[in-house]
C-alpha cells in the first residue's frame, strides 16, 4: 500500500490489525503512526486504550501480550511500537499475525529496516495486514514533494523557491517539513505563496548566492556574477560545500548531454526525461545552445577532475575555494 492510501483509509475509519511500517525514509512513518495516536480513540479513550512501547524496552511476547488485550469500554485498543527494529525474533510475530485481534491496532515501527521477503512474517503481513515500504526520495524529486505538500495546507512556492530548499536541506523530509511550516506560520496575513526572497529572510538561505544562481549565472554566460558567486562561496566553505557544488553542476551538465540526444524536445517530454519541473526546461534548452556536446563533455571531465583534487589527489595545497575558482574559469573559458 501507497502512504496515500493508508492514510486515506484511516480517514475513512477502514482499520488494519497490524501496520507494519518499514523502511529508510521515517517521515512517512512517523506521519502514519502520528495520525492513528491522534485519531482512531476519542481522548477520553486514550487513556486505557493507547499504550507507546519502545523496542529497546520489550521482547516479541511483550508485543503480543499488549496486542491480545481487549479494549476497556470502546471499540479498540491502540498499541504503538516505536524502534521495534531493536527486537530480537521480530519474525515471531508471525504467531499473532497469523490470528490477530480485531479490536487492536498494533503500529510497528520498524525503521531503517526492512523484512526479509523470503520469511513467512512478510508474506502473511503483506497478504492480511498493511505492510508499507517507507522509501527516501529521490532529491530530484523533493521539490514536488515540497509543492504537493503546501498545497494540502493552501499554500503554494515558487519553482526556485521549492529548488533552493531541497539544495540547503537535501531529501531529509522531515527537517524540510519543520522548514516549511516555520514559512507559513511567519508569511504575512493572507500571502499564499512562498519565495525565495521568504526563504532567504527566514530560513537563512541567501537568494543571490547560491548554487542555482551560480547554475544561472553559467547558463548566461555572466562572468562577473559567477566569480561574485565564487568568492562568496570560497568565504562561506561551511554554508557551501564543494562536494555539494560540484554534484550540482554535474547533474547539470550531464542532463544537458541528455537533452542533446532527445528525439522529442517538447516542453513536457524533456521536462519527463530529464526528470525535472517544466519551469526550468528552458534553462536546459538555453544551456544547450551555449555549451555543445563536446564542451559539456568536457565540463563533465573538468568536474571529475577537480572533485579528486578536493579529496588531495593531484593538489594538496589548493584551497576548495580556489579550486572552485579555478573549475568556473575552465566551464566559461
Amino acid at each position: 500500500m501507497t502512504f496515500d492510501s493508508i492514510l486515506s483509509d484511516l480517514k475513512q475509519k477502514k482499520y488494519a490489525p497490524i501496520y507494519f511500517l518499514m523502511g529508510d525514509e521515517p517521515y512517512f512513518i512517523d506521519r502514519i503512526t502520528d495520525y492513528i495516536a491522534a485519531n482512531v480513540l476519542s481522548e477520553a479513550d486514550k487513556a486505557f486504550n493507547q499504550s507507546v512501547l519502545y523496542g529497546k524496552d520489550v521482547d516479541i511476547a511483550s508485543v503480543i501480550n499488549a496486542a491480545k488485550r481487549f479494549p476497556m469500554m470502546a471499540d479498540y485498543q491502540v498499541v504503538i511500537i516505536k524502534e521495534a527494529q531493536n527486537i530480537g525474533n521480530i519474525d515471531d510475530l508471525v504467531y499473532y499475525a497469523d490470528n490477530p485481534l480485531n479490536s487492536t491496532l498494533l503500529v510497528i515501527n520498524f525503521k531503517y529496516k526492512k523484512l526479509d521477503k523470503r520469511k513467512k512474517l512478510y508474506k502473511v503481513l503483506e497478504k492480511n495486514h498493511v505492510l508499507f515500504e517507507s522509501k527516501r526520495l529521490y532529491e530530484d524529486r523533493v521539490p514536488d514533494w515540497i509543492t504537493k505538500y503546501l498545497k494540502t495546507k493552501g499554500f503554494d512556492i515558487q519553482p526556485t523557491g521549492a529548488l533552493l530548499l531541497t539544495e540547503f536541506l537535501g531529501s531529509d523530509l522531515s527537517k524540510i517539513s519543520m522548514e516549511l511550516e516555520k514559512l507559513i506560520i511567519t508569511l504575512p496575513e493572507g500571502e499564499k505563496l512562498i519565495s525565495p526572497v521568504h526563504i532567504e529572510e527566514n530560513i537563512g538561505i541567501s537568494k543571490d548566492f547560491n548554487n542555482i544562481e551560480l547554475q544561472q549565472a553559467l547558463i548566461k554566460r555572466d562572468h562577473l556574477k559567477a566569480f561574485r558567486i565564487v568568492d562568496h562561496f570560497a568565504q562561506n566553505q561551511k554554508s557551501n560545500p564543494f562536494p555539494v557544488t560540484i554534484a550540482m553542476l554535474y547533474s547539470f551538465f550531464n542532463k544537458i548531454l541528455v537533452y542533446y540526444f532527445l528525439q522529442d524536445k517538447s516542453k513536457m517530454s524533456v521536462a519527463s526525461a530529464l526528470k525535472i519541473n517544466p519551469y526550468f526546461v528552458s534553462d536546459y534548452q538555453r544551456g544547450a545552445s551555449i555549451y555543445p556536446p563536446k564542451k559539456a563533455v568536457s565540463i563533465i571531465s573538468a568536474l571529475r577532475e577537480y572533485d579528486l583534487k578536493s579529496k588531495g589527489v593531484g593538489s594538496l595545497s589548493s584551497t576548495p575555494g580556489d579550486l572552485l575558482k579555478e573549475l568556473i574559469f575552465k566551464i566559461l573559458n
